[in-house]
């Protein structure tokens, strides 16, 4: 019996980022989350934060509560700090991730630790089911030494921060797994024309973020450009060529939930009412109460 041939997730749509600030006046661009049509289920929001001037950092994101989702920070270049309600501290430095949970509520701050120099990294928001926005918050922190890094025989490297990387003949789980939403999480650097190409499982949402040089999904004859990113169609794989200056970028996919949103600020639960609890428990004390 013949095997089918996979089919390679076609380019659906681009979201330029947009620039914002958020926290006390961080400098940021934002895709994912710039408004209630550019979501991806169970992906809310993609935030990327550049900067060596302090003055479009240094402010960070002092104390702020969230409901309802994960927070994904991702640093590149650059030291923050985490503190949180449940007396938790973390340092993020440079290829670290912290993976957190908010559940029903957690009041936490994320600092610079440095009053100079480059800050680069990324924070991406993923939804979580009805069934798990009430239960209790919690946070990881995964330095760069336990994130696999696999060199492509092509040239260039993968980082596999969530999910497994299975591309180039390899299969490699990252720190990451275990999810409901079962997501991918892929830092992928290619030098000027190489080609990358990853399974995704069919039903599951996919995107792309380039953050570094232009890239070319396949089918498309277009290149996408460098802060842009790139909603993919349903298939098995997503494929890509890098632009003649190379390119870097992020490999995003997960599994739907396929249930109401309903977003206020840093909470996001499924209904009006909910919304409306969680900002009284808030105001109330009660937002990360057992």
């Amino acid at each position: 019996m013949a095997t089918e041939e996979p089919v390679v997730r076609p380019l659906a749509r681009i979201i330029p980022a947009m620039n914002t600030s958020d926290g006390a006046g961080v400098r940021l661009r934002r895709s994912l989350g710039s408004n209630e049509r550019t979501r991806l289920d169970p992906f809310l929001m993609l935030d990327e934060f550049s900067s060596v001037n302090p003055g479009d950092y240094i402010a960070g994101f002092p104390s702020h509560p969230h409901r309802g989702f994960e927070t994904v920070t991702y640093i590149l270049d650059g030291h923050m700090r985490h503190e949180d309600h449940l007396g938790n501290q973390g340092d993020l430095k440079s290829g670290g991730v912290q993976w957190m949970t908010a559940g029903r509520g957690i009041i936490h701050s994320e600092m610079p630790q440095q009053l100079e120099g480059r800050m680069r990294g990324f924070q991406l928001w993923i939804n979580l089911p009805a069934r798990e926005k009430m239960k209790p918050a919690g946070y990881r922190d995964i330095p760069p030494e336990e994130i696999p890094v696999h060199a492509l025989s092509g040239g260039g490297r993968v980082k596999v921060i969530a999910g497994r990387l299975d591309a180039d003949g390899v299969l490699i789980d990252g720190p990451i797994a275990g999810l409901s939403t079962e997501p991918l999480y892929l830092d992928v650097e290619l030098p000027p024309g190489a080609a990358f190409a990853q399974a995704t499982p069919r039903g599951h949402n996919a995107m792309v973020y380039v953050f570094e040089g232009r890239l070319r999904p396949a089918g498309s004859n277009d290149l996408l450009a460098t802060h842009s990113a790139a909603i993919l169609a349903d298939g098995d794989l997503a494929s890509f060529t890098a632009g003649a200056e190379g390119a870097r970028f992020l490999l995003l996919a997960g599994r739907p939930i396929g249930e109401p949103i309903v977003q206020y600020g840093p909470f996001v639960m499924n209904t009006v009412a909910e919304i409306e609890r969680a900002i009284l428990d808030y105001q109330t004390g009660r937002l990360t109460a057992a």
